[in-house]
Order: structure tokens, then sequence, then C-alpha cells
């Protein structure tokens, strides 16, 4: 068995990477969320666990239009950092947004290097449609929010960076 294996979440893995992000909500790199919007969203969700089964990343995959995803909750554990757990369960949400039809991801983060390294460019514009956006702008969720620049989510976003990856 390899060092560790990426699968898909499961409702029980949502204490367990709500502790996994913690520290990076405290230190405000990854927003808080509550308890029932991580279960709403568990479907969205890979995790990575060691080959003892414990939970040491996980990251999720948010459709946001046709052709177009969210790379979202991208976290791996202190002492797993730079081991190739965050590249292998990227690579698990850019798989599935390919079997979806998505042929773009976006994301907002402070790790540029990181998504740099796997093939994502900074953005400043725009990159939907006038029409897209119109219909985007109508969506009640945060991410779709941030991923506008909406005023309303500058004090979340500030010191991120807007990032896409063409698939």
């Amino acid at each position: 068995m390899s060092e560790f294996s990426v699968r898909r979440a499961r409702t029980g893995d949502i204490p367990e990477i709500e502790t996994l992000i913690a520290p990076l909500v405290e230190s405000r790199v990854l927003l808080g969320k509550d308890r029932v919007v991580f279960y709403e969203a568990v479907q969205e969700f890979r995790v990575a666990e060691d080959a003892d089964g414990r939970l040491i990343g996980c990251g999720a995959l948010h459709v946001m239009w046709e052709d177009l995803g969210e790379v979202r909750t991208l976290a791996v554990a202190d002492m797993w950092r730079g081991r190739g757990v965050g590249n292998a369960i990227l690579e698990s949400l850019e798989a599935e947004a390919r079997d979806l039809g998505l042929s773009r991801l976006f994301c907002l983060t402070f790790e540029t290097g990181f998504f740099g390294r796997n093939g994502f460019a900074e953005i400043a514009e725009s990159i939907v449609s006038p029409d897209v956006y119109a219909e985007l702008v109508r969506s009640p969720d945060e991410g779709v929010a941030e991923f506008l620049d909406l005023s309303r989510v500058k004090p979340n976003t500030l010191g991120n960076t807007r990032m896409l990856k063409q698939l």
C-alpha cells in the first residue's frame, strides 16, 4: 500500500475535515463554515488518508457554471505537506471536473506557488460573459460571490489571489 490514498469523502469524515482546516481558519487562510455546510457539500469533497486511515488532507470541487468549477477548501496536515498529498487531491478534483464536462477551474488562494506549479494562472478581470455574470450574481453561495469579486465579500478575500486553469 502507498503512503496515502485519495477517496471520496463520507459524512463520517466531516468532523475530521473541520479539525484539519481549523488552524487554517484561525490564521484566516481559509474561511470557516458551519458544519451543516460541510454536510451539504460532502459529495464535492475528496480526502486523503494515511496507511492507518487517518485523514491527512481534503479538497472540494464546486460546480459554478456549465464549464466552470472552483477548487475549495484544499488543505493538507502540516506533517504531510511537501509529500504530494495536495497534488494528489488536486489531480482527483481535476479528473472529476473533466468527468463533469468542465473546462476551467477557478481558485481563490494565498498559495499561489502551489497552484501556479499545477497550471493555474493569476487572473484580474472577469472571466465570464455578462449574461453568465447576470446568472451567477443570483447565487446565494459565498464562493460564487468571491469568484465574482463582489464588494460584499471583499473583507473575506483581502490578500487572496484569483487564479484559473484551463483543463
